[in-house]
C-alpha cells in the first residue's frame, strides 16, 4: 500500500490487489472532507467488486441455484409451490447474503488497507457505512432484481410480486448491516465461517420472518402496512447503530 498527499490536503491511498491497483482519495481535513472520504471509499469498494467478478457472481448464482433446485427436491405441484414461494425466496436470499458477507472486510484486512481506514481522521461511521452500501449494491440489489423472475418460476400469485420486491428492498440492506457486525468481530480469525453464521443468523431471523409473512399476507389480501413499518424501523435502527458497532468491532479485531 502506498500513501501520498497532494496540494489540496487530500490523502491518496493506493492499494494493490490481485485484480489491480485501486486508488482512493481520502481527505485529511475532517470538517471538510468527510463526504469526499465516504464517496472515495464507496467508489474504491465498487471498483474492487467489479474487478473480482467471481465474488460478485457467486451469491447471485447461489440464489438462483437454491430456488431452482427447490421444486425438484420438494414438490412440483404449482399450487403448493405458490404457498411455499415467499419463504423459499427469502431463505435463499438470506443464505446468499451470508455467503457474500465474508468478503466485506477480509480483503482489506489481508492487504493492510483496513488499518489505514481505521487511522483516517474522518469518522469511521461513514467509512464503514460506505463499505456496507457497496456490499449491498453488489450482493443485495441483484437479488432484489432477480427475485420477480424466480417468483414467477415458483408460481407466486400476482398479488405478492410488489410486496416481495419491496420487502427484499428493505430487508436485504438490513442483512448486510447485521452481517457487517459479525464480519467485523471475526475478521481476524483464520476459520470464521461457522462462527459468522452463529453470530449473524439469529439476528437475521426477524427480518426473514417479517419479510416472508408480508408476502404471504399480501397474497391473502391482508394489509401489510405494519410489516413495512417494522422493516423500515429496523432499517433505520441498523443504519444508525450497525456502522458504529462494526467500527468498534474492527478496532478490537485489528488491535
Amino acid at each position: 500500500m502506498d500513501v501520498g498527499s497532494d496540494s489540496t490536503g487530500l490523502i491518496e491511498v493506493s492499494t494493490a490487489t490481485p485484480a489491480g491497483t485501486i486508488v482512493a482519495t481520502i481527505g485529511s481535513d475532517q470538517g471538510i472532507s468527510t463526504m469526499a472520504a465516504f464517496f472515495a471509499t464507496l467508489r474504491r469498494d465498487l471498483l474492487i467488486a467489479f474487478k473480482r467478478r467471481n465474488d460478485l457472481l457467486n451469491p447471485l448464482f447461489f440464489f438462483l441455484i437454491v430456488v431452482t433446485l427447490f421444486p425438484l427436491g420438494v414438490t412440483s405441484v404449482p399450487a403448493e409451490l405458490a404457498l411455499l414461494a415467499p419463504g423459499v425466496i427469502w431463505v435463499s436470499a438470506l443464505l446468499a447474503s451470508l455467503l457474500s458477507m465474508d468478503h466485506l472486510f477480509r480483503a482489506d484486512y489481508e492487504d493492510g488497507s483496513l488499518e489505514q481506514l481505521l487511522l483516517c481522521p474522518q469518522p469511521l461511521y461513514f467509512l464503514v457505512l460506505a463499505k456496507n452500501i457497496s456490499h449491498w449494491l453488489v450482493s443485495g440489489l441483484p437479488l432484489v432484481i432477480l427475485s420477480p423472475v424466480l417468483a414467477y418460476m415458483l408460481n407466486l400469485h400476482s398479488e405478492g410480486y410488489v410486496t416481495l420486491v419491496l420487502t427484499l428492498l428493505l430487508g436485504t440492506p438490513i442483512l448486510s448491516l447485521i452481517g457487517s457486525i459479525g464480519v467485523a468481530l471475526t475478521v481476524g480469525l483464520g476459520s470464521r465461517g461457522l462462527i459468522l453464521a452463529v453470530i449473524v443468523l439469529p439476528l437475521c431471523l426477524p427480518v426473514l420472518i417479517i419479510g416472508a409473512m408480508a408476502v404471504s399476507d399480501a397474497i391473502l389480501g391482508v394489509p401489510v402496512a405494519s410489516h413495512f413499518a417494522v422493516l423500515g424501523a429496523m432499517l433505520a435502527l441498523f443504519l444508525s447503530l450497525a456502522p458504529l458497532a462494526s467500527g468498534a468491532a474492527l478496532r478490537i479485531s485489528v488491535n
